[in-house]
């Protein structure tokens, strides 16, 4: 029997992920935007033809010149830190953040800086006036004469402006602002985000001109716009902090000329943002006594250790479900040390309300500040302060044993020069550390088991409580 021959049938992808379909859909089955699915081309086979390198044609790897793509400094330290040492020419920045984190003081700063020195520099705002940026300026300290300052929504317009002045530094705020007439839709769309990121992404690298754009963020934190976005830019860095607090940090999500693992810290003030080179003490306490509910630990953001304070308080509960209350901390990481102890260390807080908090609005999410949480509940629940200048790190297991934890020995240097002496780690993290290396007057205290910790700081506590 003959074969029937098969028509193509049609074809449906995804703008966003790629996605393909056999029929039209209204959501993306893959990353589920709506609106994204568009008919494809059904002609099988490639479409382009070779042609002849006319440009640039292939050379050995060694005789690719490699001055022209070296970073330059940006003058801002904790930002050099995190792009990985500056601006390489024709590289384009996303900067990310919630409204109001301070992402334009930061790059007119920035712009600012590299005007100063002899630079010339195109900052385009699409979300304010000419006149407002010019007051934010004057009030941060960043009028510069080769500093020019455009308010544009127009891409072609903006592209104008590149091709008349020619700046050494482009600075767009923000890319979900600026719309192109060729495109349909509003501005922030798929559409129009993916054709502004694409003609300036083009210009960058015909120029050899760095870009700085500012995006916004959605509910979850993520960057608005397609995912198209984060894909086509060199570096995406996400600018984070609390609105009650004037600490900020920026961290590199993406970044082709650097590490992914830096974070730098900035301090927002009414003059502008000031980069912190050591913000170690803004995250402990300057308690004049000892206080129970609290304990010191070291974190990691980054490669970068910072002494943290954890406090905690535990009170008779008034109502049937006690409260679990986390500021800073991940409550249910909370609620797992709070069953560890009841299980292994014989803390009952099933009547009790347990608050727990970081000092200085800082969010830990790493587990070795597991130890430290649960030494400070213990404090709190048996009214006894821990011994001055001790501190603990280490993660906690659901079995009550202590699991060891990255860099220990970049931990205790920072700790000892705050003046931190007495520290509380896992014995088989304090087993590879070499004696002779660590901090002068440093004491390490190696624990296996929760229920060791229990009993070498509040023993005798356990046992005036049984009396």
């Amino acid at each position: 029997m003959a074969s029937r021959t098969s028509r193509p049938r049609p074809a449906f992808r995804c703008t966003e992920c790629g996605w393909t379909t056999v029929k039209w859909v209204g959501r993306c089955g893959e990353c589920q935007e709506w609106g994204t699915v568009v008919e494809a081309d059904a002609a099988a086979g490639p479409r382009t033809a070779a042609t002849s390198p006319s440009r640039a044609p292939a050379v050995p790897i060694a005789d690719v010149p490699v001055e022209a793509a070296r970073a330059v400094p940006t003058g801002v330290d904790e930002l050099d830190r995190v792009l990985g040492g500056g601006l390489v020419p024709g590289a384009v920045v996303l900067l990310a953040g919630e409204p109001g984190v301070g992402k334009s003081t930061l790059l007119l700063d920035v712009a600012a800086i590299a005007a100063m020195g002899g630079r010339t520099v195109l900052y385009v705002s699409g979300e304010e006036s000419a006149g407002q940026v010019r007051l934010r300026a004057e009030r941060i300290g960043a009028l510069a004469p080769s500093l020019l300052l455009a308010s544009e929504t127009d891409l072609g317009t903006v592209l104008g402006h590149v091709e008349s002045n020619e700046p050494d530094l482009l600075v767009l705020d923000s890319v979900q602002t600026i719309a192109s007439t060729a495109v349909e839709g509003g501005p922030g769309g798929v559409a129009q985000v993916r054709e502004v990121a694409s003609a300036i992404i083009q210009a960058a690298k015909s120029r050899n001109m760095p870009v700085l754009l500012v995006g916004h963020v959605t509910k979850d934190g993520s960057v608005a716009g397609p995912r198209t976005l984060e894909h086509l830019v060199d570096v995406v860095c996400t600018f984070e902090g609390d609105r009650h607090s004037s600490l900020r940090l920026v961290r590199a999500v993406k970044n082709r000329y650097g590490p992914t693992d830096e974070v730098g810290c900035f301090e927002l003030t009414e003059g502008g943002i000031v980069g912190l080179a050591d913000p170690s003490g803004l995250f402990v306490s300057a308690a004049v006594q000892d206080v129970p509910g609290t304990c010191v630990t070291v974190t990691l953001e980054g490669r970068r250790p910072l002494p943290l304070e954890v406090q905690a308080l535990a009170v008779p509960s008034t109502v049937p479900n006690p409260r679990r209350t986390t500021n800073g901390l991940d409550s249910s990481r909370l609620a797992m040390l709070l069953a560890v102890m009841h299980r292994f260390a014989g803390l009952r807080l099933d009547q009790q309300d347990v608050y727990a908090s970081t000092v200085g609005g800082l969010r830990v999410s790493e587990p070795a500040a597991d130890l430290a949480v649960t030494l400070a509940v213990m404090s709190a629940a048996r009214h006894r302060a821990l011994p001055r200048g001790t501190f603990a790190i280490g993660e906690v297991g659901l079995s009550g044993e202590l699991r060891p934890v990255a860099a220990l020995a970049r931990r205790l240097g920072e700790a000892a020069r705050l003046g931190l002496r007495t520290a509380v780690v896992p014995a088989s993290s304090a087993a590879q550390l070499d004696p002779a290396r660590l901090p002068a007057g440093l004491t390490l205290r190696p624990v296996h088991h929760v229920a060791e910790v229990a009993e070498l700081f509040f023993a005798d506590a356990d046992e005036r409580a049984t009396r």
